[in-house]
């Protein structure tokens, strides 16, 4: 005998949005949202609120945007929403009072192919670690974080020339495919709980800070284009160029040799822009010097001569 679902979905960000969108589109019940506070974002700093939130009160839906979770105020209003499901994407660390709360449980989309990457930053350690598949996971949560049953996996290809960018669009569909497929499967009571177990070692996903993304140029050239791409176009590998920090998005291997040592600069200062690594030399496509916009190198040339000793 099926249940008829009544959901509170969790989360932030657009890759969240797009999964709330196809269960209101899917005709599921959503009793309410719960998303992040709203915060200054920009220049401007001008108060913005998350993806979640603009497609909530485009919908309709009733909205939540606590600032603790643990908060008896916020804890009473949930509880109000009678939900039998919980759906997290993209959201905090819940406290057990909450994912705890609905007699189904609560179940999360984790953009990895769990047990591999449990953490933060998923998709963007897949690319930097050069692997060729990733994919999205539906699971219970449980005390420890992204370790609980996994419900459903879908797997997904990583192309050479994809960055966090492009996969990052991808998963976000496939995502919310899945969690649509997970909630239908939930209110029959046709799904597994499988646990997580892996014939190879764990790799990690932790989150990413602006020093953890500087070009390391000591490494091989394989390893400094994943690193690039896995990085592109946020939160952005960077190094140094006349004292300048210049953001990265893109590079290739390139055609000849740099003559200089490692980590240095050689460039016609028309067409090219050339660091030589460990075992090779890389050619930047795509860059950002402080101050200025994105460009490609030849526009950048076009307008910033270096110096070459």
């Amino acid at each position: 005998m099926g249940k008829d679902l009544r959901i509170v979905f969790l989360g932030t960000p657009d890759f969240a949005a797009e999964s709330l969108k196809q269960l209101v589109e899917s005709g599921f019940l959503i009793a309410a949202v719960v998303t992040s506070p709203d915060k200054p974002q920009g220049r401007g700093k001008k108060m913005g609120s998350s993806a979640v939130k603009q497609y909530a009160l485009e919908a309709q839906l009733p909205l939540l945007q606590p600032t603790n979770l643990k908060a008896p105020e916020f804890l009473e209003e949930l509880k109000s929403f009678n939900a039998n499901l919980q759906i997290v994407v993209a959201f905090r660390m819940l406290p057990e009072v909450v994912w705890n709360m609905p007699e189904l449980g609560t179940f999360n989309l984790h953009a990895s192919l769990l047990p591999q990457y449990r953490g933060a930053a998923p998709i963007n350690w897949a690319i930097i670690n050069g692997e060729k598949e990733t994919g999205v996971t539906t699971f219970f949560l449980k005390h420890e974080i992204d370790t609980g049953e996994i419900i459903f996996q879908e797997k997904e290809p990583i192309n050479e020339i994809d960055t966090v960018g492009t996969l990052y669009e991808r998963l976000m569909k496939k995502g919310a495919e899945l969690v649509v497929k997970t909630a239908a499967a939930i209110s029959t009571g046709k799904y597994s709980q499988v646990p997580q177990e892996s014939d190879r070692p764990l790799k990690n996903a932790p989150k990413i800070f602006k020093d953890d993304c500087r070009i390391d140029w000591n490494r091989s050239s394989e390893s400094i284009r994943n690193f690039v791409r896995g990085l592109s176009p946020y939160p952005t590998a960077w190094t140094t160029l006349e004292n300048k920090k210049l953001k990265v998005f893109s590079m290739m291997e390139a055609e000849q040799e740099s003559g200089k040592g490692i980590g240095e600069f050689e460039t016609d200062n028309k067409t090219y822009l050339r660091i030589k690594t460990k075992d090779g030399s890389m050619d930047i496509v795509e860059l950002q010097l402080e101050g200025k916009k994105k460009m490609n190198i030849i526009e950048f040339l076009r307008g910033y001569q270096l110096n070459q000793e």
